[in-house]
């Protein structure tokens, strides 16, 4: 298999920002369902739901699951990594800090995974412009998000260290997930199987934990956040991103928890009129300076044009 450790080309940046808007609806989505449920059943609820969807959509285009029990270990694995421990740390982090914070502490996905992938991985190496783009994107998803969320750092420190231990087990599934490529599961069947071994690992904790018998029935507005949560910012989303995985890397895609920021501000101004301030353009232009560091191109480019001067 040819290395990844490569720039990405526009179709795969495109299914990026559809990613992006995607996951970036799941932390809406989050928001309005813990007011009414806790944490195992949210996150039981959204890979369940999202596995049955997959599974179906499956059947109806006629592509088999996977039989091989190496296949299954390893979906097991990924569930737990990309799954179980993050979205239960993020969920239970979410209750307790402000959204904009986790949208902070989420963003340091790609700086996890350029270390972890250094380490593991022969074709993803860390590069001084690719750590430097990391850094520059971080700083401007603080700057966007602004000194609000800034201030609310500190403030609920366990929650805030949950947030980072699963922005670090996404850097690791991210890393984990680059076998499926060489293991010849389709994008669609590798996220179903994902979502299916999430779904055995959390029954038992739902039941054992939230006791689901004696809960309320949720409002219409919380049933409706988790079909979300499950049919798009699950289902749809883990078809994109081992799409992306299998060709661009983990580095690559975990970029993607940059870009979650600027597409939920941009989604909040077209559909629901907020307002566009200045802080956010700052950060924005912060970012896309450092996706093109990380890209590599435009510093290609520019120093192409300065040698020939």
């Amino acid at each position: 298999m040819p290395p990844i450790n490569r720039s990405m080309t526009a179709a795969e940046w495109a299914l990026l920002l559809s990613l992006s808007v995607l996951w970036g609806g799941s932390f809406f989505f989050v928001g309005v369902a813990v007011r009414d449920l806790p944490t195992f059943t949210i996150v039981f609820a959204r890979v369940a739901l999202a596995a049955a969807i997959l599974l179906v959509a499956l059947r109806l285009v006629g592509t088999p699951m996977p039989t091989d029990a190496r296949v299954w270990r390893a979906f097991f694995a990924m569930g737990l990594l990309n799954n179980v421990v993050p979205f239960c740390l993020i969920v239970w982090g979410q209750a307790q800090i402000a959204s904009g914070v986790a949208s902070i502490l989420n963003a340091t996905t790609p700086l996890f995974t350029v270390l972890v992938a250094n380490v593991l991985t022969a074709d993803e190496k860390l590069t001084p412009p690719r750590l430097a783009g990391v850094l520059i994107g971080l700083v401007g998803v603080a700057v966007m998000i602004g000194p609000e969320a800034l201030q609310g750092l500190g403030i609920g420190v366990t929650a805030q260290l949950a947030c980072l231990a699963a922005a670090l087990s996404y850097a690791f599934a991210g890393v984990f997930g680059r076998r499926f490529r060489g293991l010849g599961v389709a994008p669609m069947a590798t996220a179903a199987g994902q979502l299916s071994a999430s779904s055995m690992i959390l029954l038992p904790l739902w039941l054992a934990v939230d006791h689901p018998w004696t809960l309320a029935v949720p409002g219409p507005w919380t049933l409706a956040a988790l079909a979300g949560l499950a049919a798009l910012s699950t289902a749809l989303a883990y078809i994109l991103y081992f799409r992306i995985l299998a060709t661009a890397g983990a580095t690559n895609l975990l970029l993607v928890t940059l870009l979650i920021p600027v597409t939920a501000i941009l989604l909040g101004v077209f559909l629901l009129g907020e307002s566009l301030l200045p802080q956010h353009l700052v950060g924005m232009a912060l970012i896309a300076c450092g996706l093109a560091a990380i890209d590599g191109r435009l510093i290609g480019w520019v120093r192409d044009r300065t040698s020939h001067v």
